[in-house]
């Protein structure tokens, strides 16, 4: 882990000098409008590389993975200005004991392994070695994060490409806190705990977004490519690490409003040790990041 610095700086001063919509963006190399053709791993058959990669990784999601590719699906094909053909969903599965692992196997087989690329790894190994892992498949100029348990609906992609077209931004992030964003199936005390656990990390580490702990998110993959490498957080602490860094490069980061549905199938994997991690990250986080 980097070496802790001093904090003798006032973080009011830092957070009215960081707000990531008022940085000079950071400017990236853009994509070429045609997307290039590669060969793919395992046929060795020439393919155009789409332009968007949406990357869901899995564990114990056998309800939920059809129907949220099936929504992606159908956000490409009924969106303006978007296309099947252009987008690639790569399923990073963790040996799930549920049967998720076979289900995403008959869902390729049924969308095409054009549309849809499975990973499998031998069990749980954490979310950002997963997107560390997926990035191996990711050729196109825009990359999705997203949850495959259905809190993320598809339907908010095309204005999250809007806005980062639009602004020129290099990130774009749902965000529950603003432009009409919010939640759905949370008791009042998960939304209690989400809301301080935001106020609490932007207190301390102002990065000026208003939705920190959010995982839903449109990156210019170039910017992937330099961050992701860098992050050492885990678990919950990754997504929050991750937009930190990004605003500390300079990179220019847009938010879009979503509504986030609790899970209807399976168990949340929000326990008490991922609250106790979040707290240690964030403390982390406030002595490592720079003034």
């Amino acid at each position: 882990m980097p070496t802790p610095r001093s904090k003798s700086k006032s973080r009011s001063s830092r957070s009215s000098s960081r707000s990531a919509s008022s940085r000079t963006p950071k400017k990236v190399s853009k994509a070429p409008a045609e997307s290039p053709v590669k060969s793919t791993r395992k046929s060795g058959r020439k393919v155009k590389v789409p332009k968007y990669t949406i990357i869901l990784p899995v564990y114990n999601e056998v309800s939920n993975l059809p129907l949220m590719i099936h929504l992606i699906h159908r956000t490409f094909l009924t969106s303006p200005n978007l296309r099947v053909k252009d987008c690639r969903v790569v399923i990073v599965e963790d040996n799930s004991p549920d049967g998720t692992r076979e289900m995403a196997k008959e869902l390729q087989v049924s969308y095409g392994v054009d549309f849809i690329v499975v990973h499998e790894r031998p069990g749980k190994m954490g979310l950002g070695s997963a997107y560390l892992d997926a990035l191996e498949y990711v050729g196109g100029e825009y990359t999705v994060l997203m949850d495959a348990d259905l809190s993320h609906h598809p339907k908010f992609i095309p204005d999250m490409i809007r806005v980062m077209r639009e602004g020129g931004h290099d990130v774009v992030t749902g965000t529950r806190y603003r432009d009409g964003g919010g939640v759905s199936g949370w008791d009042l005390r998960r939304k209690v705990m989400s809301k301080g656990a935001n106020f609490l990390a932007n207190t301390l580490l102002s990065p000026g977004v208003s939705d920190l702990t959010g995982s839903f998110r449109l990156y210019r993959t170039e910017v992937l490519r330099e961050i992701f490498p860098k992050i050492v957080s885990k678990g919950y602490v990754f997504q929050m690490e991750v937009m930190v860094r990004v605003v500390d490069a300079g990179y220019s980061v847009g938010e879009v409003g979503i509504t986030f549905v609790d899970r209807i199938y399976g168990e949340s994997k929000l326990g008490a040790g991922e609250v106790w991690g979040f707290l240690k990250g964030v403390a982390w986080l406030w002595l490592t990041t720079p003034e």
